[in-house]
């Protein structure tokens, strides 16, 4: 009896780490999406599993090792705060690109990543 006690006890304590541990906004998917090769993108969008702060959250762009790419400001788009928006004014010159997020979700919870994509000739 005193072993299925614990045991309860035990997966009652998983399962409240596991709720805590998803509060987290992941990256669910971003356009351009990873690894894709496409033509140069007017702006970056990223959906993530929670709603953000846009006021906190954000998007660098670099091509290589050069200096971050010039963006417009990061808000969230019309009616959806789990999509952050991110104005590229200018185009993109071929080559590999990689954007560097991170995000406050409303919850209070800090997220950040990296994923890469390519702009075509």
């Amino acid at each position: 009896m005193k072993y299925a006690m614990k045991m309860a006890a035990g997966l009652l304590l998983s399962l409240g780490w596991l709720s805590v541990a998803s509060a987290h906004a992941h990256l669910e998917s971003a356009t351009p999406a990873q690894d894709a090769t496409v033509g140069s993108p007017a702006e970056l969008a990223l959906h993530f599993t929670e709603g953000l702060e846009p006021a906190l959250s954000g998007v660098a762009l670099t091509a290589g090792e050069s200096a971050p790419i010039e963006l417009g400001k990061a808000q969230t788009a019309k009616g959806d705060d789990k999509t952050l928006l991110v104005p590229v004014p200018q185009p993109l010159k071929p080559g590999a690109y990689t954007v560097n997020w991170h995000v406050l979700a409303k919850d209070g919870h800090k997220s950040k990543g990296s994923y890469t994509f390519t702009v075509k000739p």
